[in-house]
């Protein structure tokens, strides 16, 4: 049985996927309490103390407003301690699975859906750390998986705690009668995180490369919320009054940040539709039957 080496390990990708494959593998969990991320020296050093066939990659500083604001210190968590990572792969001769984004693409003024093989152009700071990391390990490493992921999504249960996404946010805005702005000027890929969770052993055996982790939908972020509002059981007037268009946000140009995930498909792997998404979590977890 493989080893794996699982950094952000309380995260929600990273807690899903062990949870759904704790039979499967071996996990040794890196937290914030093993190793400081914005300290790669002290990444360095805990590295040394584990022996590991697979370092699931997935601790990272994603809060974009962050990252601008202190971008040196968004590059050593995002860059410089993934460089350790990367060095620690090469010394165990371990496969490295790294947690790429859609953000690669948000500077593109073209539409998606986008290819793995498309330039990146990313204007974030968190975008722009993560296509460095991809450069990184691909002019370094022979034996590696990029996932870039769309916006995942998904509900808290116990020991899982879900990441902000729009399924919650509708449901918070439905539950609690809080106004809430939802943008108009993007699309985006939204998608299950059990997927991904249920997919991860085979992931893990996928041939060296980049991978889309999506699934497909044509609908704006505004138009996606409207619909998760009406899967819930919102009238149209609750809608109307909670469920507000921001037009404001991206007005000065369209982003379209949705991937392309059929090299994914043609290795087994499948995402679906954002409708058939959004059906299965209100199955699992009993808002529709």
């Amino acid at each position: 049985m493989k080893t794996i080496l699982v950094t952000g390990a309380n995260g929600y990708l990273a807690s899903y996927c062990r949870l759904l494959n704790s039979h499967n593998f071996n996990w040794i969990c890196m937290t914030r309490k093993d190793a400081d991320l914005s300290d790669p020296a002290s990444v360095k050093k805990y590295l040394e103390t584990v022996k590991f066939d697979i370092c699931f990659h997935t601790a990272a500083n994603a809060t974009t407003a962050l990252c601008e604001e202190n971008p040196e210190m968004a590059h050593r968590i995002n860059v410089e301690s993934t460089q350790m990572i990367i060095d620690a792969c090469k010394a165990q001769n371990a496969r490295l699975i790294f947690s790429g984004t859609e953000q690669s693409f948000n500077g593109k003024v073209e539409h998606g859906p986008f290819r793995e093989e498309e330039p990146k152009n990313a204007v974030t700071v968190y975008g722009q750390n993560k296509a460095e990391c991809e450069g990184l390990i691909e002019s370094q490493l022979t034996d590696y998986v990029i996932l870039r992921y769309s916006w995942m999504m998904g509900l808290s249960f116990p020991g899982i705690k879900a990441s902000p996404n729009i399924i919650a946010n509708v449901m918070n805005a439905l539950l609690h009668g809080v106004p809430t702005l939802f943008t108009c000027n993007e699309k985006r890929c939204m998608t299950y995180a059990k997927h991904l969770a249920e997919q991860f052993e085979q992931i893990t055996e996928l041939p060296t490369g980049v991978y889309h982790i999506a699934a497909d939908n044509d609908m704006t972020t505004y138009e996606s919320a409207v619909y998760v509002a009406r899967e819930l059981g919102a009238d149209e007037e609750e809608i109307k009054r909670l469920i507000l268009p921001n037009h404001d946000r991206y007005a000065d140009r369209f982003r379209d940040y949705r991937l392309d995930a059929s090299k994914a498909a043609s290795h087994g792997l499948h995402f679906g539709t954002f409708k058939e998404n959004v059906a299965e979590v209100l199955r699992d977890f009993n808002w529709k039957k």
